[in-house]
C-alpha cells in the first residue's frame, strides 16, 4: 500500500535525468534551497508547480505524488488479515479508526471497499455496544451500496448485494432482504455445467474437470452454510430433525469436510445441539457438541481451505480468492469465541450443571489461551 511521497519521486526523477538540484531549480524558477527542501520532505512544491514538474519528469501528477488510488489483490488480502488480527488484539475503536482511514484513502478502490465491508461485518461482535454494532452495520450497508452503484463490476456488485442483504437482516429489515435476493431458486443457475461442457468441446478435459470439481466443492460447502438456518425450522418434527442432523454428519464423514473446510462446520454443530436442547434431548445435544469440541481442539490451526485426493483440482481456485485460502476471521478471533459460544449461549443454559458439558468447556478454555 502506497502513500503520498513526492520527495522520493523528485529525487528519483532528477537522478534519472542526470541533473543537479540547481538545474531543476532554474527550470522551475525557484531556489536550490527550495528543491532541497522538497527532496528531504521539509516542504512541498506549490500546487501550481505540480503540472510543470510532472511534465518535466514525463509522469502523471499521481505518479509524481507517489499516490496510488487502487490496491492490488495481494495488498487488499494482506491489509484485511492484518486488520482482522488487530481486532482481536487491540482496542476496537483504534482498529475501527484505522479501517476508516483506509476506506477514505482508497474510496475508489471498490474491491477494497467490499473487503472492508466483509471485515467489519465479521468483527461486529468486538464492538462494545449494541448501538455501535448497529452504526457499523449501517456503514457496511452503505459501502455495499456504493460498490453496487459505482464499481461497474458485475461480480463485485453481486457480492456486495449479498452483504447488503445480510446487513438488512441484522437491522431488522426482512422485506428489504427479499427485495434484494429474490428469486433464490433461479432455474438458470449452475452455469459451471455449461462452462465445463465448453471446455470439453475445446479439447481441454483438465479444465472441464477442474470447473466441475470446484462446483461440487462449492455446492457441498453451501449445504453446510444453509443447514444451521434450516435446522431450527424443523424442531416441530423430531424425526425430521434427527434425519437432518444425521445426514449432515454423514456428509461430513463421507467427504471429510473437517479437513477440507473445518471453520464452516462450527455453526452446524452448534445449531444441531441447540435444536436438541429445545427438543429436550440432552444426550443428543451433548453428542453433537462433542463433535464441535473435538474439531475445535484438533490440529486445524492455522485454519485454511484445502483439497484432498478427491478434491485435487481446487487449490488454484482457493489461491484466487480475494482473501486467499484463509477464512474471513483470524484464528485468534475464532478461538476467542469458542468458549463463549457455549457458556454465553442462552440455549445451553440447561446444560450448565451437566458434567459432560463442564468437561467440554474446560477443554475449550485451554484452547482459548493458545497462540497461533
Amino acid at each position: 500500500m502506497q502513500g503520498i511521497n513526492i520527495a522520493r519521486a523528485i529525487v528519483e526523477g532528477r537522478k534519472a535525468r542526470g541533473i543537479t538540484q540547481e538545474t531543476l531549480a532554474q527550470h522551475m524558477g525557484v531556489s536550490k534551497a527550495s528543491v532541497s527542501k522538497w527532496e528531504t520532505g521539509q516542504s512541498y512544491p506549490d500546487i501550481t508547480f505540480l503540472p510543470q514538474l510532472a511534465t518535466y519528469f514525463n509522469m502523471s501528477i499521481d505518479e509524481l505524488m507517489g499516490y496510488e488510488p487502487q490496491m492490488t489483490k495481494e495488498e487488499i488480502r494482506r491489509q484485511y488479515h492484518q486488520l482482522a488480527e488487530k481486532f482481536v488484539n487491540l482496542p476496537f475503536e483504534d482498529v475501527l479508526d484505522e479501517c476508516h482511514q483506509t476506506i477514505r484513502k482508497y474510496y475508489s478502490c471498490f474491491p477494497l471497499l467490499l473487503q472492508m465491508a466483509i471485515l467489519l461485518l465479521n468483527h461486529l461482535n468486538f464492538a462494545p455496544t449494541e448501538e455501535a454494532r448497529s452504526d457499523i452495520t449501517l456503514e457496511t450497508r452503505d459501502l455495499c451500496r456504493r460498490v453496487k452503484a459505482e464499481s461497474g463490476d458485475l461480480d463485485l456488485a453481486k457480492q456486495a448485494n449479498l452483504i447488503e442483504a445480510i446487513c438488512e437482516l441484522s437491522l431488522g429489515n426482512p422485506a428489504a432482504v427479499i427485495d434484494l435476493l429474490e428469486p433464490v431458486n433461479d432455474p438458470f443457475a449452475g452455469d459451471e455445467v455449461l462452462v465445463a461442457t465448453a471446455y470439453h468441446a475445446l479439447g481441454e478435459p483438465s479444465k472441464a474437470k477442474e470447473t466441475t470439481q470446484v462446483a461440487i466443492f462449492r455446492h457441498l460447502m453451501a449445504i453446510f452454510g444453509i443447514l444451521p438456518s434450516y435446522l431450527p425450522l424443523n424442531t416441530d418434527d423430531v424425526q425430521k430433525y434427527g434425519q437432518i442432523v444425521a445426514r449432515g454428519l454423514g456428509l461430513i464423514e463421507l467427504f471429510d469436510v473437517q479437513n477440507l473446510h473445518p471453520a464452516i462446520l462450527f455453526a452446524f454443530y452448534l445449531s444441531g445441539a441447540q435444536g436438541y436442547v429445545m427438543l429436550g434431548d440432552v444426550d443428543k445435544a451433548l453428542d453433537v457438541l462433542e463433535h464441535y469440541v473435538d474439531l475445535a481442539t484438533r490440529d486445524i490451526y492455522p485454519i485454511t481451505f484445502s483439497g484432498d485426493a478427491f478434491f485435487d483440482k481446487v487449490e488454484t481456485w482457493f489461491a484466487d480468492f480475494d482473501l486467499g485460502a484463509k477464512p474471513p476471521r483470524s484464528d485468534a478471533a475464532i478461538r476467542a469465541g469458542m468458549v463463549d459460544a457455549l457458556t454465553q449461549n442462552p440455549a445451553f443454559a440447561a446444560l450448565t450443571d451437566n458434567e459432560r458439558f463442564k468437561k467440554m468447556v474446560r477443554k475449550l478454555e485451554q484452547l482459548k489461551t493458545r497462540g497461533d
